[in-house]
């Protein structure tokens, strides 16, 4: 059957907020294709996380070249997805994807060289059937590679046609404030900036939030579950078919058991503000001006469900902040 999205999928589903100081405004919640739409997973539950999303005012999906497994399948699998349910509503999508991981064998598979960026991207759009991706992110900085020339691979990108803005990701602070000086004045200002952020991945509190800020540059956090450990799921144990079970992915067993107290209290928290552990963790992320937007990651359309559901309550006490400084400590 043909896919027809509901018609009241901006009806107040969701807030979209501007990014940094340009004119694009994302959604508070965005979907990352991560995890879950790789050659290693099933098709149909991806597709039907898609359409949900886009159902419930999600217009961002975000991928890079690298994600799978194997490298490529998401967004090969995306491409099928797209050109059968999403082609019509292009003009209502926000779609990134990234470079800077390895790709293919050789000197020019992986970094940030301008050979590589653009081939990269060339790539990205040939598997996902696209004329041009709305952001295209330097997925990491590349020590032994001029900025210069990594920031100007952005800006061809960008007046190529093949992407509308350039983005960063895992940049630190003042290597994002010389970025975005050098994107400033090629002409293509970075748009956004793309860091791990969570309740227990803190690191761009010393100073990228304020760099941003400065900047005009909007913040979307990725991993803001930590992997799942900001969920219900580890709370008794390491359940089959969850990422710490898996041989593949960036969850190992061993990172589980180390931060479960902290976990247990937490929840607790949440279950006080009428929220499940995720919904809060979403919810801490968002408190803050500064980031535009939450990229979440989802295994099927209920856990999308539950984490949408953040929204619905996005203020903290003073004192619910208190308590949870105390347990992060």
């Amino acid at each position: 059957m043909s896919y027809l999205p509901e018609n009241d999928r901006y009806d107040n589903k969701t807030n979209y907020r501007r990014c940094g100081n340009s004119g694009l405004r994302l959604p508070e919640i965005s979907l990352g294709l991560w995890h879950n739409f790789g050659g290693v997973d099933v098709l149909e539950n991806g597709r039907d996380m898609l359409r949900y999303a886009f159902d419930n005012g999600i217009t961002h999906f975000d991928l890079a070249n690298n994600y799978g497994p194997p490298p490529g399948s998401a967004e090969e699998n995306f491409g099928v997805i797209f050109g059968k349910d999403f082609l019509p509503y292009r003009d209502e999508l926000i779609i990134s994807t990234k470079a800077g991981y390895l790709m293919w064998p050789g000197p020019y598979g992986e970094w940030g060289s301008r050979k590589y960026l653009l081939s990269s991207l060339d790539q990205s759009l040939n598997r996902m059937g696209l004329k041009y991706v709305d952001i295209f992110y330097s997925h990491r900085p590349d020590p032994e590679t001029p900025l210069e020339e990594t920031m100007m691979a952005l800006d061809q990108a960008v007046r190529s046609g093949r992407a509308l803005y350039a983005g960063i990701s895992n940049y630190p602070a003042e290597l994002t404030k010389k970025a975005s000086a050098i994107l400033k004045q090629l002409g293509t200002p970075c748009l956004i900036h793309q860091p791990k952020y969570s309740m227990f991945e803190r690191w761009v509190e010393d100073g990228l939030l304020n760099v941003a800020e400065d900047e005009g540059i909007g913040i979307i956090a990725f991993s803001p579950l930590a992997q799942g450990l900001l969920t219900n799921r580890y709370l008794d144990g390491i359940p089959d078919g969850s990422r710490a079970a898996k041989s593949w992915g960036f969850l190992k067993k061993d990172q589980v058991a180390p931060a479960i107290a902290k976990v247990k209290q937490l929840n607790e928290i949440a279950i006080e503000r009428g929220q499940s552990l995720a919904q809060m963790a979403i919810a801490w992320l968002l408190k803050d001006k500064r980031v535009t937007s939450v990229l979440i990651g989802s295994s099927s359309v209920a856990q999308l469900k539950d984490n949408l559901a953040s929204r619905n309550n996005l203020s903290f006490s003073e004192t619910e902040l208190k308590k949870i400084e105390e347990i992060l400590k």
